[in-house]
């Protein structure tokens, strides 16, 4: 082993001791309690699966972390796109806009916007002004979507940014001087090249979307839980771990599965495309 290995191994050796600490070891230990509590066995597994809820929260959740998804990437795009044609002055601006809301905790910015979508709040008066019913969307999944997607949208912007940035615009060029108006170029050359950089914008958003917590737990109601709020439910008040683990495996199981599915789709798009697993060729 190489000296310069083993400093790199030195330099990592913190960061993975910290991590199987805090992440790795209770991981392990609820999971194990869903198959060892009462007693060894799928007892807790096949008491979740019987429960028609569990398959109704799950199926909510997934529904609105693909919801949060969609609202990110009719946002996002267009945002990250103008980030990549913009000069470097403008581009500093728009990249610090995108920063400025990592420098207000979750918390804060989730209390904001309780103040907003509450009855006769900010929100509800604007849409009296402009002549609509009012509304009030907390405690509603519009409210959720609204906060999860203004918490999460930095991350896909960031994420699709580094893979628009490394698009070859000159690839544009050569095709207008080939005849293609600039909507066909966008449309046939630019956008399929761009589908790498999407879906691991949208397959971040998305995982992180399936395990939030505290926003849904402030903006929603209990009766349209999601599957971190259930679980949590199960812990603090119900003190049954051994379920909480059995969920958190369900939804670990079940996002794993859809993540191979993605790249299962995507290995054809990226044949087809002569792009290679980690962007364009």
């Amino acid at each position: 082993m190489s000296l310069s290995t083993r400093w790199v191994l030195a330099l990592l050796a913190p960061a993975v001791l910290l991590t199987a600490l805090f992440f790795l070891v209770p991981i392990v230990d609820i999971l194990s309690r869903s198959f060892t509590d009462p007693e060894l066995g799928l007892a807790t597994y096949e008491r979740i699966l019987a429960d028609p809820t569990t398959f109704r929260v799950l199926r909510r959740t997934f529904v609105t972390g693909a919801l949060t998804v969609l609202l990110c990437l009719v946002l996002g795009y267009p945002y990250a796109y103008l980030m990549t044609i913009v000069g470097p002055t403008m581009r500093s601006v728009l990249l610090l806009l995108v920063l400025v809301p990592f420098w207000t905790s979750l918390m804060a910015r989730t209390f904001a916007w309780i103040s907003l979508l509450q009855r006769d709040g900010p929100v509800s008066a604007l849409f009296g002004a402009v002549g609509l019913p009012r509304v009030t969307l907390l405690g509603t999944l519009a409210g959720v979507l609204i906060g999860m997607v203004h918490i999460l949208l930095p991350y896909f912007v960031l994420t699709l940014y580094a893979g628009l940035s490394r698009i070859d615009r000159r690839l544009l060029v050569a095709a207008t001087s080939l005849g293609a108006n600039r909507f066909r170029a966008f449309s046939q050359v630019y956008l399929p090249l761009s589908v790498p950089a999407v879906a691991a914008a949208s397959t971040l958003v998305f995982i992180l979307a399936l395990g939030f917590y505290i926003t849904p737990q402030l903006l929603g109601s209990p009766q349209q839980s999601l599957l971190a709020q259930v679980i949590g439910v199960r812990v603090e008040r119900l003190v049954d771990f051994a379920g909480a683990g059995a969920l958190s495996a369900v939804l670990l199981v079940a996002t794993a599965a859809l993540f191979l599915v993605v790249l299962a789709l995507m290995r054809p798009a990226r044949r087809l495309l002569g792009l290679r697993s980690g962007g364009a060729a």
